[in-house]
């Protein structure tokens, strides 16, 4: 995400271009508003990926900023700087939704950092979701053309590619089912509920798949 839209809200000048400055070097986008209200009028108008606002400002604080931008745009990320004796404040912010702090002084170096973390690894993490929806895509398509050693060499691929997710190994229990291996396909139904205890469409399989005789298979 090198191309990231930051907003920086701070009532402190220097603040604001020292902020600037050590994140333009990383080529991310950015632009500032003096206090909340200001970025809030600015969040109107166009699109961020990231606000970095400080706590205590004169006006709207970074507080109600947080409050009132996660309201509006809850997909934005949010970041507070902390002065020293604000820390508390700074962990309750986080309760409501923002995804970190930086205390007060910091550095560049540690600015850059966060921030890389917070946008990179997010990318990071959309990217493997996207790639295990494909990998699952994929093992569905097998299936639908009844070429049943592909769709579960897919269906595997897509648990290693994440293997907290359960809608693989539920899909892979029934491709099991389907060509009458109950054993396997009830302990890929059961990873699937453990990972997801609320996985009705697991819990259904589960049931049939324990119940039903070795001439019932489910249709994909």
């Amino acid at each position: 995400m090198s191309q990231a839209r930051i907003l920086v809200v701070d009532d402190d000048k220097n603040i604001r271009r020292t902020v600037s400055m050590a994140l333009e070097s990383l080529n991310y986008f950015v632009h500032t508003a003096f206090d909340g209200k200001d970025a809030m009028v600015q969040l109107t108008g166009d699109r961020y990926d990231l606000i970095i606002t400080d706590l205590k400002m004169p006006g709207m604080n970074g507080m109600e900023l947080l409050e009132q931008a996660i309201a509006k745009y809850p997909e934005i990320k949010i970041v507070l700087i902390s002065a020293h004796g604000t820390v508390d404040n700074a962990v309750d912010a986080m309760k409501l939704g923002a995804v970190d702090f930086l205390q007060k002084p910091f550095t560049p170096k540690e600015l850059r950092n966060l921030v890389h973390n917070v946008l990179e690894t997010e990318s990071a993490e959309a990217e493997s979701t996207s790639e295990y929806k494909a990998i699952l895509k994929a093992a569905r398509n097998f299936a639908r053309k009844r070429d049943f050693d592909n769709a579960i060499a897919q269906s595997k691929k897509a648990i290693g590619s994440d293997p907290s997710n359960p809608k693989a190994f539920d899909f892979l229990g029934q491709l099991q089912e389907t060509l009458g291996d109950f054993n396997s396909a009830v302990k890929n139904y059961r990873v699937a509920i453990s990972l997801d205890p609320t996985y009705q469409a697991a819990k259904d399989n589960l049931e049939r798949a324990t119940s039903n005789s070795n001439s019932i298979r489910p249709s994909l």
